[in-house]
């Protein structure tokens, strides 16, 4: 287990020795006293959080609504910067889940969230206090993982997968940090840029260019969160000039690129997902039609 501190928060952070069973999930474990007014950055995975200890994690999102206990969040939750996260003496295990591989283990579509925060239980029925009770009662983060891998590497199993051209065209998108064109993208897979654009937002839960535009961000952010100037990171991540990245980082996080270094909800990442850029998804594959 590793710690964390930034200002007075001070987090316990474990990380599972072996990756999951099922391709495009990972995972860490948060032990945090006094989680106080976390900004949720936008991110291009779903979120799925399961919560365990004595006190229980609150997500505040729009208009006033807030949610508790274990929830999912779709890809790209927090744009504007408004949606926030507090809680004391919370534990619990959080998991990343590329949307190629969310359908299957939600039993819904991400586009089904419909960009909010939906309690587990709403979606899995007593299966979600199972896992609660479950991972309440082992006593090591490397069991919580055994548990939580074993239960998501069941659903994938039974639950529907994406079309392979939606899945390879996502990968694409990750692969090339969100520096693809949609159209070129459609040609790739043999489809019509309208129906890539059907299909993929309605299993991935985004439009290939917000998708595409999500990539870059969440690329340029952890750069910034990694020392890089705004100017320096700007040509790294493919924008047209650092107005242009100042603009996407505004829309998503509500500040400045200045001011996305200090964010903790980033530069955590380090920490509980070492390697995430190398591991957060599976490899290219081919599909019919597709070009290398």
């Amino acid at each position: 287990m590793s710690t964390f501190v930034h200002g007075e928060a001070v987090w316990d952070v474990a990380c599972p020795r072996r990756p999951s069973r099922v391709a495009g999930v990972t995972m860490a474990g948060f032990r945090v006293a006094d989680m106080d007014a976390l900004r949720m950055v936008p991110h291009p995975a779903v979120t799925l959080l399961l919560e365990f200890g004595a006190g229980s994690p609150v997500v505040h999102y729009a208009a006033g609504r807030q949610q508790g206990g274990s929830l999912v969040a779709g890809p790209g939750l927090g744009s504007g910067g408004a949606v926030r996260a507090r809680g004391e003496n919370v534990e619990c295990v959080q998991v990343r889940l590329s949307p190629v591989v969310a359908r299957a283990i939600l039993g819904v579509s991400p586009a089904g969230l419909d960009g909010a925060v939906v309690a587990l239980d709403e979606l899995w029925g007593r299966e979600a206090s199972r896992i609660r009770e479950r991972l309440g009662e082992v006593s090591s983060w490397e069991d919580r993982f055994a548990l939580t891998d074993a239960l998501l590497a069941r659903r994938h199993e039974a639950g529907p997968p994406v079309d392979p051209e939606v899945a390879w065209a996502w990968r694409r998108i990750v692969g090339g940090r969100g520096l693809v064109r949609v159209d070129r993208l459609a040609a790739e897979v043999g489809w019509s840029r309208k129906r890539l654009w059907s299909r993929f937002h309605s299993q991935i839960g985004l439009p290939p260019k917000r998708a595409a535009k999500l990539v870059r961000f969440d690329h340029a952010a952890h750069r910034l969160v990694a020392g890089g100037s705004a100017a320096q990171v700007a040509v790294e991540a493919g924008y047209a000039d650092q107005s242009h990245l100042h603009r996407d980082v505004v829309e998503f996080t509500g500040v400045t690129p200045a001011s996305v270094a200090a964010e903790p909800f980033l530069a955590v990442d380090d920490i509980a997902w070492p390697g995430r850029e190398a591991s957060a998804e599976p490899g290219l594959s081919s599909v019919a039609g597709a070009g290398p």
